[in-house]
């Protein structure tokens, strides 16, 4: 008996990794974060399949669903949103799953970001502008930040942010943001990315929180930030340049 933990995705049901269908059509259940994984990417699961949404349960109870399913002998799908690496509360259900023994795997998903900045038609590292992703959040009811990890730390680097769970601290961000981007610096707000009622909110950090009060968003919305999201004006990446050694170029 074997527990796979299988990322979702961002919403769509064709950005779930072929992996994580087939794993979703094999095992006889299949427990599901409701609240923000869509019912259409339940389609794969065998028709027989026990289907648990664990959006009102407690850990307690998840974990009974999987000594239930250990019992029973039967392989279990875990499907999470987005990539199981961040924010994805797996640690916390390995952690008791290898207190009692019970097998378990993770299967990759596409990241929130990524379907974001796809959604922008963005890419989020631009050369001589920025080369880094800081994937981060604020502070919130389900956990708090480490001390030394706020948004001042890592605006002072220039790199792209890309703020998770936290639409609604619209106003810390810019307030914290602002003294190290300018009013100008570019953000983009993306909610739902890849649902059929996504919204995307494009400005400054000067005008966002104007354009977020006309168009309230709640929950699952991503806040990216930074001159790359703007940026026109840059350099060629060297590696395409004719001068640019390679040994896949003769």
């Amino acid at each position: 008996m074997t527990v796979y933990f299988i990322g979702a995705g961002p919403g769509a049901a064709d950005l779930l990794t072929l992996r994580g269908r087939d794993l979703l059509a094999q095992c006889p259940v299949c427990l599901y974060a409701g609240s923000i994984v869509p019912q259409d990417m339940l389609q794969f699961c065998p028709a027989t399949a026990r289907l648990v949404d664990t959006a009102p349960m407690t850990l307690d109870e998840i974990e009974a669903e999987y000594l239930k399913a250990q019992a029973d002998g039967h392989d279990v799908a875990r499907l999470h949103s987005g990539d199981l690496s961040i924010y994805s509360a797996v640690a916390e259900q390995t952690r008791r799953l290898d207190k009692h023994g019970i097998a378990w795997r993770m299967v990759p998903g596409v990241p929130a970001f990524a379907a974001a900045a796809a959604t922008l038609g963005q890419e989020l590292t631009v050369p001589g502008v920025a080369q880094s992703l800081v994937l981060t959040r604020m502070t919130g009811r389900a956990s708090a930040m480490p001390e030394r990890e706020n948004l001042p730390a890592f605006a002072a680097t220039g790199a792209t942010l890309a703020i998770h769970l936290a639409i609604h601290t619209l106003d810390k961000i810019v307030e914290q943001l602002t003294p190290f981007y300018g009013t100008q610096c570019p953000v983009a707000i993306v909610a739902r990315a890849s649902w059929p009622d996504e919204v995307v909110l494009r400005g400054t950090l000067a005008s966002i929180e104007e354009q977020f009060a006309a168009n309230p968003i709640e929950r699952t919305a991503l806040v990216l930030v930074g001159p790359a999201l703007g940026q026109k004006d840059f350099r060629e990446s060297a590696l395409y340049d004719p001068d640019y050694r390679r040994r896949f170029r003769s």
